[in-house]
């Protein structure tokens, strides 16, 4: 099959265009005839970004990265980070197997070879331990791939099936599965449920200022696909909590929101009280919904 040139106008941004083109062209040739597909998924295909947001990417290949793979292509990501342009270090996403992102399963577990004790800790999805397969990650703002399940979601591949934008390779639809509503709903549910289990036993995890606001968020993105069975975008989640949810919810989320844009100077400040005790129940609001929905 013969795979596309990159889209360099795939996002209004020059500088980031470039750098997805650079990260196309040279997974390309470390990889190979590995190589099958490239995406652009998250807040860009989904319509609501701006010059703060994640670029969040997904590589398709046909087979996992091998041993010998992974050297070249961890220098690849080495030499981005190192770019004298911001959005080289604003890359997020995963390294995926065609025949293991068509559907989403709890099997195969682990790659051939790796296999993960129990007790295993994903690092990027907060120490989670291993349930399905972990695809080579690499987070925003590093320059080295890791091992997690970050990116093995359901969410992800309702957004690049549904919205992401082709890179290079053939429209993601042709890759994956529909992604039904009640999946996505499950899937909010399961997550929710486990969030609340860690952040009610710790009551520090939202101690900072972003902390609270991140997770305000994610609250309100996870309580729409609870209620609807899509998946918005953050921006289009605080027009719906304004709509929905009670006044006090609704005014955090929103200021939430808002200082997404202005952690420069106070990301590192602690939360707001009043606000980590609104988020606080709104957790446990959210738990409800989830609970609700994962008895019908």
């Amino acid at each position: 099959m013969t795979l596309s040139q990159p889209q360099v106008t795939a996002t209004p941004f020059g500088e980031l265009n470039s750098v997805l083109a650079e990260l196309v062209v040279e997974a390309r040739r470390v990889l190979g005839d590995n190589f099958q597909a490239a995406y652009l998924q998250g807040s860009f295909a989904l319509g609501d970004f701006d010059e703060h947001s994640d670029a969040d990417f997904m590589i398709v290949t046909r087979r996992d990265i091998s041993e010998a793979e992974l050297p070249a292509l961890q220098a690849l990501h080495e030499r981005l980070h190192a770019l004298p342009n911001p959005w080289a270090r604003r890359l997020e996403g995963s390294y995926a197997p065609a025949a293991l992102l068509r559907n989403w399963s709890t099997t195969p577990r682990d790659p051939p070879g790796e296999p993960r004790p129990d007790d295993w800790a994903d690092p990027e999805t907060g120490g989670r331990p291993p349930r399905v397969y972990p695809f080579w990650f690499l987070n925003n703002g590093a320059s080295a791939l890791v091992r997690s399940e970050h990116d093995n979601t359901q969410v992800v591949r309702w957004v690049l099936r549904e919205k992401g934008l082709t890179l290079a390779g053939p429209p993601a639809a042709t890759l994956i599965e529909p992604v039904s509503a009640e999946a996505l709903q499950a899937e909010a549910a399961e997550t929710l449920q486990h969030l609340g289990v860690d952040l009610l036993a710790k009551s520090d995890s939202m101690g900072l200022r972003w902390q609270q606001a991140f997770m305000a968020l994610a609250f309100a993105r996870m309580l729409h696909t609870l209620e609807t069975g899509l998946v918005v975008s953050k921006r289009a989640a605080v027009t719906w909590a304004t709509e929905n949810l009670r006044n006090s919810w609704a005014s955090l989320i929103e200021h939430a929101w808002q200082l997404r844009h202005n952690f420069a100077d106070s990301w590192q400040d602690p939360a707001d009280p009043v606000e980590l005790t609104d988020t606080m129940a709104l957790l446990r609001y959210a738990l409800e919904v989830a609970s609700a929905r994962s008895k019908t």
